[in-house]
């Protein structure tokens, strides 16, 4: 039998703000279902959910209901976590390390051997262009440097599962065309691709399916051609969201 990989069921999120503990909703019951080597691109308005499912994903943040299956395993599992490459919106690595230290402490958490993690690390860094900037601290990078090594901490281990949050943000034409040719290599291989973007190109040239996020619901899903090219029918479903803010 053949495991999907990514089952996510009735998922919810709900955030306490302000003092008085009112609550937002940030996801409400959204329902996915990938194969395995599907790709699947995310849009929607600001504030609709989507990086907050992607964190939740990665096992970065727990949701308030719902379940997560990664090739059959529960989300918070050793197995489902070594699947999983995930490339968040921010920079959330150690400013003061260099590359090469940051991504040897990530390989061997992702259970590589030295050897292996090494001969990945350099091999990653000189395919973005980091090779001469390895042992530069990573405060010292420019956004489009940032986002060049997130590429190569979310490939290091050569996941069977990645999840790109808005991954061309900061990058130039060269960083472009690696992206896509890593993005690629990964599918490839039959990895699985939950890709956000406001980039409707993005979306069209990587993902075959696309769901549309609103006010943290799956407001519709379908064919990335014909739905991401309906402008109308995505600012129709966008003007929804602003109409209706989400329940807490």
């Amino acid at each position: 039998m053949v495991l999907n990989a990514l089952e996510v069921h009735a998922l919810a999120r709900r955030y306490r703000v302000g003092w008085l503990g009112r609550t937002r909703t940030a996801l409400a019951g959204v329902e996915l279902v990938l194969a395995p080597g599907e790709s699947l691109g995310l849009v929607g308005p600001n504030g609709s959910g989507k990086s907050t499912l992607l964190r939740i994903l990665a096992g970065i943040e727990r949701p308030s209901a719902g379940s997560v299956r990664v090739f059959g395993a529960q989300l918070g599992e050793r197995a489902a976590r070594r699947r999983i490459g995930y490339l968040p919106d921010g920079f959330p690595f150690p400013t003061e390390l260099a590359p090469v230290a940051v991504l040897e402490l990530l390989g061997s958490l992702h259970g590589l051997a030295r050897r292996e993690r090494r001969r990945a690390a350099a091999e990653l860094l000189a395919r973005v262009g980091l090779a001469g900037e390895a042992r530069t601290p990573l405060g010292r990078f420019s956004l489009g440097m940032q986002r060049r090594f997130g590429l190569c901490q979310a490939l290091l281990h050569r996941p069977d599962l990645l999840l790109f949050d808005e991954p061309t943000a900061g990058l130039d034409a060269e960083g472009y065309v690696v992206l896509d040719e890593l993005l690629g290599e990964a599918r490839a291989r039959g990895a699985t691709l939950v890709l956000a973007s406001h980039v409707a190109l993005e979306l069209e040239q990587h993902c075959t399916r696309t769901a549309v996020l609103v006010a943290g619901r799956v407001a519709a899903s379908g064919a990335t051609a014909e739905l991401v090219g309906d402008r109308g029918r995505l600012l129709a479903l966008y003007r929804e969201h602003t109409a209706r803010p989400p329940r807490g």
